[in-house]
């Protein structure tokens, strides 16, 4: 398995993360609980894209800083496996990711700003920028990866 591949489950570690003000009385991770399906493309340097389907769900423990994911997610030439555990801190998310069907880990620190989350995932041998927006019952994801066959990944969720 090519190390650029690695960094997709490390990307979608960004749906384990959720949005709120700094300082704002609700927890950022309160508006991820429970379950979440959807989709989106992977669009490679070569000019192909694939269709991706997912399904998440998202346990919020804690007084509402904890958040553990766990994500499927199929194209045709990819399927990830992903188990998350992050933390939100005074504006500051961290934490630690594991893609079981690739035996890939990693970590990811960012920061909430309203309902917008950027943050930067890093595993062995890449790294990625990651944008997230959650509004309501949506979800928006924007992946940029460096130095891989990935130019990039946008994927759409729904609260089911």
């Amino acid at each position: 398995m090519r190390a650029s591949r690695l960094a997709i489950p490390t990307l979608l570690t960004a749906l384990a993360l959720g949005s709120a003000a700094h300082g704002a009385p609700a927890s950022p991770f309160r508006a991820l609980e429970g379950a979440w399906t959807g989709g989106g493309v992977i669009n490679l340097s070569d000019g192909n894209q694939e269709r991706l389907r997912c399904r998440a769900a998202y346990d919020v423990g804690g007084a509402g800083e904890q958040l553990r994911l766990n994500i499927r997610c199929a194209s045709d030439s990819y399927n990830i496996d992903l188990s998350s555990d992050v933390a939100y801190r005074g504006g500051e998310i961290s934490g630690q990711w594991t893609e079981s069907s690739h035996n890939a880990s990693g970590t990811i620190e960012g920061r909430a700003v309203g309902n917008r989350i950027e943050a930067q995932a890093r595993g062995q041998t890449f790294s990625a920028g990651l944008a997230l927006t959650t509004s309501g019952k949506r979800q928006t994801v924007s992946i940029r990866p460096a130095g891989t066959d990935i130019k990039g990944v946008d994927l759409e969720l729904a609260r089911r």
